[in-house]
């Protein structure tokens, strides 16, 4: 036996897909971290640069993923920030250096007076 009813289109309730969106919206709005990053300023090497006006004192660091020397001598990253007081850092990185690495090498370094660091390429 064949349906003769006429085929009735109902109306598409919105609900529902609201109620995902605003779901959605909550977990991405608690999951995510609404926190601002700190810039590092880096010069480099290449740069041009002003001349400094008086020669400072020239400090060497070389910095891998597991050493980590000031001119020559092996240290590590609190020794290095007791070490370094003023002058010019010259950051040389082997090829195997994160960039996290190089970070908390800057992070300890930075904001002190009369300290400029440069990072070799």
């Amino acid at each position: 036996m064949r349906n003769t009813a006429p085929f009735v289109r109902r109306p598409m309730s919105m609900t529902p897909l609201i109620d995902v969106i605003f779901l959605l919206l909550l977990f991405f709005m608690l999951s995510s971290t609404f926190s601002r990053f700190a810039e590092i300023e880096l010069s480099s090497a290449t740069a041009s640069a002003s001349a400094p006006d008086k020669p400072s004192e020239r400090i060497f660091v070389q910095i891998g993923s597991d050493r980590l020397t000031l001119n020559g001598v092996p240290a590590t990253l609190d020794e290095l920030s007791a070490q370094i007081e003023t002058g010019q850092v010259l950051v040389n990185l082997d090829s195997d250096t994160s960039a996290q690495r190089l970070v908390d090498l800057l992070v300890r370094l930075r904001g002190r007076e009369g300290l400029t660091v440069t990072v070799l390429e």
